[in-house]
Parts: structure tokens; C-alpha cells; sequence
């Protein structure tokens, strides 16, 4: 990994904790970023800031407990934002969950709690960023979609409103933000060996892999490499697009 990709650069990673968006915080810190990552749940708090100290990396990043679904507490976070991160290069809005159930089945609350973690995150943390973006003439916003809000998915009509909410989202806010240089692109990963598909079990996750022409889960790696080269100046003349991680499941055989 490239040491040097975003040196200088400031990032907020959301839902850091595990998985994807774990891969993209230390990708991020690994390629010379100062990253501020966001979770909620305490011990895996604790676990990225030891595996932070492991790596000597406490001058450059951390970890804070935030509810990025709630309008107070990210109020709250970025008015105690530090000082170096009020030049702020590069949002990723990674926080996601799922309720999944058939949507005769599934209740108000599952409904209401996906779509404020996925969506409403999303334009809650972003029109924050896109302030102080907006000041600086400069920005990234990284939205993590999935593959399901392009293809749909059984049992999770709420998972895939929410994401392809975001793709929308996207695509709007990145029209309103191009003549400031600022460039909002999404991400839709397909399935990834994460916690959320392990809890799917072996068996979905074999049929799974089966309809993957590459014939294999993606890996959080594979999507922090796409997230890298998005915040880069690699892609300095890309926004309002989808860039779909899923090993061809997307298109089929």
C-alpha cells in the first residue's frame, strides 16, 4: 500500500469498527491520512485503539463512540471537531445495518432503524462535511452502497431502499457540490466476508459465491482499495458515479 496516496489529507471514516469500514480506516492511516473513525459499540472501541497504539499510529488517528443516526450527536461531534480536521478532505459514510424480514412481516421499527443508520447518517454527517468542504474549495464524500440497492434482494426491501437511497443521494448532492470541486461517488459492494454475512451462515454463503463469476467472497480489502483510489488524486475528475465491488455478481454468468 502506497504510504504516501493521501499524505496530508484528513479523513472521517463512520461505522469503523469492523469490517469495511475497519479496512478503510487503517487503509486510509496506512497511506499517510490523519483519520478520525466513528462506531457505537464500546468494546470494539477498545480493540481498534489497541490495535492503533500496536501499530504506533495515536498521532494521526482515532476512535470515538458516535450515533451517526442522530442528529444531536453529530452535531455534537463536529462542534467539538478537532482543529486540524476543520480542513477536512474526505468523508466516508460507511455505517450500516440490517433487520432483515419479508415485508409483510417486517415491523415499523426494523424499517425506521435501517433506514436512519444507512440514510439518514448519510445526510446528517455530509451536510456537516460539505461545510467545511465547501470553505476549502475541496472535498470527498465516499458513500457505501451495495450491490442490493442496484439488483434488489428478497427479505431486505428496507436494506435496499436505503441503499439505493444513498445512490441517489449521491448522485443529487454530487451536481450541487461539483463547482466547489468537491466529488461524492458511491461504492456497492456485493457480498464481502464481513460479520453481517457471516451471520447469513455457511450455507447462503456458499450459494452465494456460487453466482459470482470470480466464484469468491469479496473481501473488506477489496473495498478499501476502491475507497483509496476514490479519496486519491487518482480519480480527480469523478463524481456522481457507482463503482460496483462484487466479482461480476452484479451482471451474472
Amino acid at each position: 500500500m502506497d504510504q504516501k496516496l493521501l499524505l496530508g489529507k484528513t479523513a472521517i471514516v463512520t461505522g469503523a469498527t469492523s469490517g469495511i469500514g475497519k479496512a478503510i480506516f487503517f487503509a486510509f492511516l496506512r497511506s499517510g491520512a490523519k483519520v478520525i473513525g466513528l462506531g457505537t459499540n464500546p468494546e470494539k472501541i477498545a480493540k481498534i485503539q489497541e490495535e492503533i497504539r500496536a501499530e504506533g499510529r495515536e498521532q494521526n488517528s482515532f476512535i470515538e463512540p458516535c450515533d451517526v443516526s442522530s442528529k444531536e450527536a453529530v452535531d455534537s461531534f463536529f462542534a467539538k471537531l478537532p482543529s486540524e480536521f476543520l480542513h477536512l478532505d474526505i468523508l466516508v459514510n460507511n455505517a450500516g445495518i440490517t433487520k432483515d424480514g419479508l415485508l409483510l412481516r417486517m415491523s415499523l421499527d426494523d424499517w425506521e432503524k435501517v433506514l436512519d443508520t444507512n440514510l439518514r447518517s448519510c445526510f446528517l454527517m455530509s451536510q456537516h462535511a460539505a461545510k467545511l468542504m465547501i470553505k476549502a474549495r475541496s472535498g470527498r464524500i465516499i458513500n457505501i452502497s451495495s450491490v442490493v440497492g442496484l439488483i434488489g434482494n428478497p427479505g431486505q426491501t428496507n436494506y435496499a431502499a436505503s441503499k439505493a437511497g444513498i445512490i441517489g443521494f449521491s448522485r443529487s448532492l454530487a451536481k450541487e457540490l461539483a463547482s466547489r470541486n468537491i466529488l461524492v461517488n458511491c461504492i456497492a459492494p456485493g457480498f464481502i466476508e464481513t460479520g453481517m454475512t457471516a451471520a447469513l451462515g455457511d450455507e447462503k454463503n456458499k450459494e452465494a459465491a456460487h453466482h459470482i463469476p470470480l466464484g469468491r467472497m469479496g473481501s473488506p480489502e477489496d473495498v478499501a482499495k476502491s475507497a483509496l483510489f476514490l479519496a486519491s488524486d487518482l480519480s480527480t475528475y469523478i463524481t456522481g458515479q457507482v463503482l460496483v465491488v462484487d466479482g461480476g455478481l452484479s451482471i451474472g454468468f
